[in-house]
């Protein structure tokens, strides 16, 4: 019986989001909030609902690492932590270089699937909007 001979090989890894300067940070940060504040909290969260369960509070977002989360606050209905906050991500967008960014979707088991490649600042706002996967939950 032949002997099997294992070997080591490299994997190609992803690219990684590009920090970008201090003045672009700022615009893009600026941007998403007013995008969240206009688009996404409107269409998405216009009154809060109390449930006995968890239910959506507030849509927010943040920057870390050259990528921008879109996030959803949830708080608790349950008897046993009642009012308890926790923050879930549901879309991100990566810089990727300089009006290039990829933007993935945070699937249920905290994995995330990018969606979407080369798009720019612009159309990756609209496709925030636009695609349905890339909706608050």
């Amino acid at each position: 019986m032949a002997k099997s001979v294992k070997k080591w090989v490299s994997v190609a890894t992803r690219p990684k989001p590009q920090k970008p300067d201090d003045s672009e940070k700022a615009a893009i940060i600026s941007a998403c909030e007013v995008f969240v504040t206009e688009v996404l909290k409107p269409r998405f969260l216009p009154v809060i609902t109390p449930t006995p369960f968890n239910y959506p509070v507030d849509i927010t977002g943040a920057w870390a690492g050259g990528r921008y989360r879109f996030l959803q606050r949830y708080r608790s209905g349950f008897a046993h932590n009642l009012g308890e906050e926790f923050d879930m991500p549901f879309a991100r967008i990566d810089r990727m270089g300089p009006d290039n960014f990829d933007i993935y979707w945070r699937r249920h088991n905290d994995t995330w699937w990018k969606v979407h490649s080369g798009v720019t600042f612009a159309g990756a706002l609209r496709l925030l909007e636009t695609d349905k996967l890339l909706h608050p939950f």
